[in-house]
C-alpha cells in the first residue's frame, strides 16, 4: 500500500494532459474555494500551484505530477460572478466532458468553503459528480477561519445538505493550519493503492 511519507515529492511539476495511466485526483470546486491552496499545503510547497486573489483566474486543466505515482488536477473553478454567462457556460462544459471521458480519474476532491451554506452552483456540481459514479470526497475546506469548537458542527451542516445519505466522507480541511492533511492522505492514498 502507497505510505505518503514514502514520497518524495521529486517528480512535482506542472505539465500539459497526460496519457500515460497515471491515476487523477481531480479537485472540483467555485473559484476562490481554495484548490490551489489545497494542493500546496497537501505537498507541503509554497507556490507550485498558483494561487491568486482574484477569483476565475484557473480556465484550464492543470496536471500536477506526483512522484510518477499519480495527479493532482485542478480543474476551473465555477460560478465566478464576474464572469460572463457566455464564459460561465464554457468553463461547466469543460468540466463536464472532462469528467464524463477521462478514464484515468480515481477520485474527485470536491472543496466547499466550511463557513457558507453550498450554492446552486454546489448542488448542480455535486449532482454531476454523483451521476458521474466516480468515488468522491467532499472537503470542508477553509476550517481555520471558523473556531475549533465549531468545526465538527459545520461539517455536519455541509454533509447534511449536499450527502444526507452520509455514503460520502466529508472531511474538514485548513491550509492555513495543516490540522487535517494526515485524515485527507488516507482516503486518497485508499484510491492510489487501489490502481
Amino acid at each position: 500500500m502507497l505510505k505518503i511519507q514514502d514520497l518524495k515529492f521529486q517528480q512535482l511539476k506542472k505539465v500539459n494532459i497526460q496519457k500515460n495511466g497515471l491515476p487523477e485526483i481531480v479537485l472540483v470546486g467555485k473559484s476562490n474555494v481554495g484548490k490551489s491552496s489545497f494542493i500546496n499545503t497537501m505537498i507541503n510547497r509554497k507556490k507550485l500551484a498558483h494561487t491568486s486573489s482574484e477569483p476565475g483566474k484557473t480556465r484550464q486543466i492543470n496536471f500536477y505530477n506526483i512522484d510518477d505515482l499519480f495527479y493532482f488536477v485542478d480543474l476551473p473553478g465555477y460560478g465566478y460572478s464576474k464572469m460572463s454567462k457566455q464564459e460561465q457556460i464554457k468553463v461547466g462544459e469543460f468540466i463536464e466532458h472532462y469528467l464524463k471521458y477521462r478514464k484515468e480519474i480515481s477520485l474527485i476532491i470536491f472543496l466547499i468553503d466550511i463557513r457558507h451554506d453550498p450554492t446552486s452552483n454546489d448542488f448542480l456540481m455535486y449532482d454531476y459528480v454523483i451521476r458521474s459514479g466516480i468515488p468522491c470526497l467532499i472537503i470542508a475546506n477553509k476550517a481555520d477561519k471558523i473556531a475549533k469548537t465549531k468545526v465538527s458542527g459545520a461539517v455536519k451542516n455541509v454533509q447534511s445538505q449536499l450527502n444526507p445519505i452520509r455514503d460520502i466522507t466529508t472531511l474538514p480541511f485548513s491550509s492555513e493550519n495543516k490540522f487535517y492533511t494526515e485524515d485527507v492522505w488516507k482516503v486518497i492514498e485508499s484510491f492510489i493503492a487501489n490502481t
